[in-house]
């Protein structure tokens, strides 16, 4: 089997990738960048992603890019760990919906909120529609629980469970009583507490 290598800045948006490794339980290595020296730029690493950004994850003589396409390549890579809805199951087309909510409209409404532009956007342009809206609708998806499909845990939760992770903690988003119920279930998972205590490690160091 060939092996699994992330390239990873802790912390990022490659952590995202670093809890779904966790959650896949399939070895893999660690390739450390700091950002901070520009590591993501140099001439070597800019050949294996040409974006200069993190993730990028190595599988074989394959490189995937782009947080939420990697963690589905790796749900659909390894089908035994349940991390994904397979083709044919009706589920699966909500379960995509989260894997692209997440990098379309759930990201890019924090960081216009994080930089606001000097004239607001007209609504039509925004992928995400409106702030306030988008927030129902996370909020109404995460409710029932325990997961967006659930009982199930997918790699959906992993990238929509970051999300809201990030941007409560950085104040991006309210602290809504859904968003914090989901997100405590979601830091009760051992593969995120691996994760994360990797990665504290590796920003002090």
């Amino acid at each position: 089997m060939s092996h699994l290598t992330l390239y990873h800045a802790a912390p990022s948006r490659s952590s995202i990738v670093h809890w779904m490794l966790e959650e896949l339980g399939e070895p893999y290595d660690l390739r450390i960048l700091s950002l901070k020296r520009g590591d993501s730029r140099t001439p070597d690493y800019l050949a294996v992603n040409p974006m200069g950004k993190v993730p990028t994850l190595r599988h074989g003589d394959v490189a995937i890019t782009e947080a939420a396409a990697i963690c589905t390549y790796l749900a659909d890579e390894f089908p035994q760990r349940r991390l994904n809805i397979p083709v044919g199951d009706p589920r699966r087309g909500i379960y995509l919906k989260w894997l692209f909510f997440g990098p379309s409209c759930l990201e890019p409404a924090m960081i216009d909120r994080a930089f606001p532009r000097k004239e607001e956007a007209p609504r039509p342009a925004l992928g995400y529609g409106d702030y306030d809206r988008m927030l129902d609708v996370v909020a109404r998806a995460v409710e029932p629980g325990p997961y967006l499909l659930g009982d199930h845990f997918t790699a959906a939760d992993v990238v929509i469970g970051s999300g809201l992770r990030w941007g409560m903690g950085f104040k991006l988003l309210p602290e809504r009583p859904e968003f914090v119920a989901y997100t405590g279930r979601l830091a009760e998972r051992p593969a995120l507490q691996r994760a994360e205590a990797k990665d504290r490690e590796l920003a002090a160091a």
